[in-house]
């Protein structure tokens, strides 16, 4: 059998890999098209950053090792341009010579993964302006950023053009980071990303929100970046960063049925709509549907099953909740499933729960304060996406979140979870726990919440209530609630409430004005306790404006 796989990095590696191990005899041959295999895109933002020192550290595999190792023809420099599907062959350019030859194949497996979108922009082809997909690119970005550069401008706000602003910022460089919406990082909402803002400006990266690149303009040895309604930002460099599109022309050349955003339609076993063709492609663990999911994790998975199924086995992919994790300078913030935008286009009705525990006991020295925000079905109370962000142990309860939902774990039965615990570790309720006692106080109407987009338009007659201590509520405190009762005097103080008039209560983090909403209602208040406290509060508040920059950077 011969097997030819178009894309070596993740997917197409993978697979090759795979298949070695269950069939020593057949033909793999490996074309891609950059000038390296089986390299670490993900690795890629932390070279321009010195972090990953050695550009050797990048590459998992050489066409040599694959060679002796698995014995595979890795061919790189080499782009498939055409396929024959009635033939059974592949067009090959060698990007060096130029030649054009054709290999024939009995499977073929795509995965060409994405590439980087480039908008139509006035002077988006200047040599000051790079993309970040290949080794090459991650060298000539590096390059730049050594080598006299002082102020670089990243365009786009997701994985890639956080990490790679972060990381220039850890050159040494002074760095931009222009996003088109109102927060970072889209897959977490708003709220939860405003978090991110604080801390990303503090460590010194401007962040402009809501900003519209219109073009770039050369001027000397300096690019200026023109935004609209904004004097222009002048700069050393720019990254594009604003997204990815499936690398699919070639199928969609080959008549194989193409979907969201061109992608790859396959079933679940990989093929694609010619059974002798399988691809890396995507569907939505928690929807149910096609999506465009460019994570590493999900295609090394999809290349292994297709090498299975290929040598005869019945692998099926169950789809991606997109677990995702990102480092922020000292920061982590971490994602699976669906966000509030995403849960409303699907036409799901959720609730949502924001608490903010600390990572491990809270007597133990070193503990930080993380925010988590999990989302669940109205309907069935199934997990539908959550996201924290943090210091320690963020990736550690995402993880076990992540599992709970492939398992289908309702939210309330993650209070039912056993997880390790020691003080330096975690506390005996873990975080994880948290959510599910939560849930379960909301489920069965323990206690009724409310959220920051809520208070703009709270009752007239609310008592807005601040459960903290004195000292606590004197450093600062939610606009309108003007009520201060420490939650330990509370029960002497209830001569002093109305109790026909609605209390709306809020702590530090939530806890407080749980127990004091706890009190109320069981004398005979209506009582609602805002989710994540104070400390979340004032987060998103501070996080709503950031620095509009006009200005010449890195002189």
């Amino acid at each position: 059998m011969k097997v030819v796989i178009v894309g070596g990095v993740a997917g197409g590696a993978s697979a090759a890999a795979r298949l070695r191990r269950l069939d020593e005899k057949a033909d793999i041959i490996i074309f891609e098209r950059t000038g390296f295999v089986s390299y670490a895109n993900c690795g890629l933002p932390y070279y321009i950053g010195g972090v990953i020192e050695d550009e050797g550290d990048l590459t998992l595999q050489t066409p040599q090792s694959f060679k002796e190792r698995f014995n595979i023809d890795v061919r790189i420099k080499q782009e498939v341009i055409y396929v024959d599907r009635a033939a059974k062959l592949v067009r090959v350019r060698d990007l060096e010579s130029g030649r054009e030859y054709s290999e024939s194949y009995d499977k073929l497996i795509l995965s060409p993964g994405a590439r980087p979108f480039v908008p139509s922009l006035e002077g988006v082809n200047s040599s000051k302006i790079f993309t970040l997909r290949t080794v090459e690119d991650t060298l000539a970005i590096r390059r730049a950023a050594t080598r006299g550069a002082r102020c670089a401008v990243v365009i786009g706000g997701g994985f890639i053009g956080v990490e790679t602003a972060e990381n220039l910022k850890e050159a040494g460089l002074e760095v931009y980071l222009i996003q088109r919406g109102d927060h970072i990082l889209p897959p977490i909402d708003g709220d939860m990303a405003s978090i991110l803002h604080a801390h990303m400006s503090k460590k010194g990266v401007r962040l402009i929100l809501n900003g519209d690149v219109q073009g770039f303009k050369e001027e000397g040895s300096r690019l200026k970046v023109l935004l609209k309604g904004e004097d222009a930002i002048s700069c050393d460099m720019a990254v594009m960063a604003v997204g990815v599109v499936p690398e699919t022309p070639l199928a969609a050349e080959a008549g194989l049925e193409t979907g969201v955003k061109g992608s790859i339609v396959v079933n679940e076993r990989m093929q694609t709509s010619d059974p002798d063709i399988y691809a890396v492609s995507i569907v939505n663990a928690v929807t149910g549907k096609k999506a465009v999911i460019s994570l590493a994790g999900p295609a090394n998975k999809q290349g292994r099953i297709a090498a299975d199924n290929i040598v005869g086995g019945d692998r099926k992919y169950k789809g991606s909740p997109a677990s995702s994790v990102i480092k922020i300078f000292d920061m982590t913030a971490a994602f699976v499933g669906l966000n509030e935008a995403s849960a409303t286009a699907a036409g799901i009705s959720y609730d949502k729960i924001i608490i903010s525990p600390a990572s491990h006991a809270s007597y133990y020295p070193g503990g930080r304060t993380m925010t988590i925000k999990a989302l669940f079905s109205r309907e069935d109370n199934r997990i539908l996406g959550a996201q924290i962000v943090g210091y320690d142990g963020v990736d550690k309860r995402l993880d076990v979140i992540a599992t709970a939902m492939q398992a289908g774990l309702k939210i309330t039965e993650l209070a039912d979870l056993d997880l390790a615990y020691a003080p330096p570790y975690a506390s005996a309720k873990d975080p994880v726990n948290m959510l599910g006692f939560v849930a379960q106080n909301i489920i069965e109407g323990k206690v009724k919440q409310f959220f920051f987009e809520d208070i703009a338009t709270l009752p007239e007659n609310a008592i807005r209530l601040d459960t903290r201590t004195a000292k606590e509520y004197s450093n600062g405190h939610a606009q309108g609630f003007d009520t201060n009762i420490p939650l330990d005097e509370l029960r002497s103080a209830l001569g002093k409430l109305d109790a026909s008039r609605p209390v709306y209560v809020m702590c530090q983090t939530g806890l407080r004005s749980y127990i004091a909403c706890r009190i109320l209602s069981q004398n005979g208040f209506e009582c609602y306790n805002f989710a994540g406290g104070y400390r979340f509060y004032s987060a998103v508040k501070s996080g709503e404006a950031f620095e509009r920059c006009s200005t010449d950077c890195g002189k």
